[in-house]
């Protein structure tokens, strides 16, 4: 289930331990946070840079609203022994809230575009006064441009509300039913326009850019 608000999260697990630290964040992480009122699903990735050793939690909610709930806040203040063990050893930990702008479909693509194979995550940090150039460029030139591609299934994009460690306020979600939709003609077309060439030259134009495999099945909450 997709919702308007989501928590992004990143975590590497101790070398030794990542037996254990997948059967804590299947059996317990998500599933407690499922049980939540307003956490409508999680889905896991994994990170397919090379070396990388990470893995991606992304929440859907019905809004941020949520993370303020009593029941939230006793998950989040009152963790069990294994959780805090295993927390105090992660490593490449990440933590970003978004308020979702927009999202656009692939028109076959349906619901079933939430669960495409890949995710393919892209963070700016915009100066608040270039915010209004930027946002339009993204959703008026660039997306529709992009989904010319027909393995580019869904875009969604999130005001970051809060987030560490990097400093971004706007999140890319692309969701990709194959990796050769980053090599397609249609994103060579997306990055080639005169409104991305004059943006490309501003110094805060660099983007932070991920690609993570869907790892397991999606969990699913409650609405309320």
């Amino acid at each position: 289930m997709q919702g308007t608000g989501i928590l992004f999260s990143e975590m590497t697990p101790p070398p030794g331990r990542e037996a254990a630290f997948h059967g804590w964040y299947d059996q317990e992480h998500i599933p407690v946070r499922m049980a939540v009122p307003g956490f409508l699903s999680g889905q896991r990735y994994r990170d397919t840079a090379e070396g990388a050793a990470g893995f991606l939690a992304v929440y859907e909610m019905a809004d941020l609203a949520v993370l303020k709930t009593p029941a939230y806040g006793e998950v989040k203040n009152r963790p069990s022994d294994v959780t805090r063990t295993m927390l105090a050893s992660v490593t490449g930990f990440t933590r970003y809230l978004g308020v979702e702008t927009s999202v656009r479909r692939q028109g076959l693509a349906g619901g079933s575009a939430l669960d495409a194979p890949l995710l393919y995550a892209v963070w700016f940090d915009v100066p608040q006064e270039r915010l209004a150039d930027f946002d339009a460029w993204y959703e008026t030139d660039h997306v529709p441009l992009l989904m010319e591609c027909s393995e580019w299934r869904m875009v969604r994009r999130f005001a970051v509300t809060q987030g560490e460690p990097g400093p971004f306020n706007r999140l890319a979600l692309h969701y990709l039913a194959d990796r050769s939709a980053l090599s397609s003609e249609a994103r060579e077309r997306a990055r080639g326009t005169p409104w991305r060439a004059r943006l490309a030259v501003e110094p805060w134009f660099r983007g932070t850019y991920k690609v993570f495999e869907r790892h397991g099945p999606r969990l699913t909450g409650r609405v309320a």
